[in-house]
């Protein structure tokens, strides 16, 4: 029987890491996509996107599993940033990791798995999703102290049905202790 693919979002993180390691270990034929949601100044002393891909590359090479990287910066100040800005010009405060997770680590993150073949898609975010009759529902996590599910909460039918959260059960000391575990270069490294 053929692997399913599934495209996993890694940061550099050790959450994501781990959700790529669990994905693997459970027989998935894993992708992992770093994405680059801002444009920084190339004159910056300091990039951490720059720090955060080098750290992914290391863990894809630890887990031997390939890394691809994809440009959203140009969708992320549309769809994001820019409605932040109307917002908060109109006295309004809107959350952006709300509106980033929506439009892109979901809605362009799973067009993109699916132009590399893949109907699912998965991240190291603290939640877990639950299908009741034909119906996918966004749960919180079981570690309430870690639990994301407030800025998923916009997440619709089309982003839930294909989407995987391997860490949804987990607690983080097990998730540092397993990175450890595993040799991950990022086991230690802060959230």
């Amino acid at each position: 029987m053929r692997k399913q693919k599934v495209v996993v979002g890694i940061s550099g993180g050790v959450d994501s890491a781990i959700a790529a390691a669990r994905l693997k270990a459970q027989g998935w034929d894993v992708t992992a996509l770093f994405m680059k949601n801002w444009e920084e100044d190339d004159d910056a002393e300091y990039c951490a996107a720059r720090e955060d891909l080098a750290m992914a590359q290391q863990v894809a090479e630890a887990l031997d599993i390939p890394l691809l990287t994809v440009n959203f910066a140009h969708e992320y100040w549309e769809r994001v940033f820019a409605i932040f800005l109307r917002e908060y010009e109109a006295g309004r405060t809107p959350n952006p990791d709300v509106l980033c997770n929506r439009e892109i680590k979901f809605k362009e993150f799973l067009s993109y798995a699916h132009h590399l073949g893949s109907n699912y898609i998965a991240t190291g975010h603290y939640a877990r999703v639950e299908k009741v009759g034909g119906t996918f529902r966004l749960l919180k996590a079981h570690d309430h102290s870690k639990d994301q599910s407030y800025f998923l909460h916009t997440l619709d039918q089309r982003a839930l049905s294909p989407t995987l959260f391997p860490l949804g059960e987990a607690k983080k000391k097990d998730i540092r202790a397993e990175a450890n575990a595993l040799g991950l270069p990022n086991a230690d490294r802060k959230d």
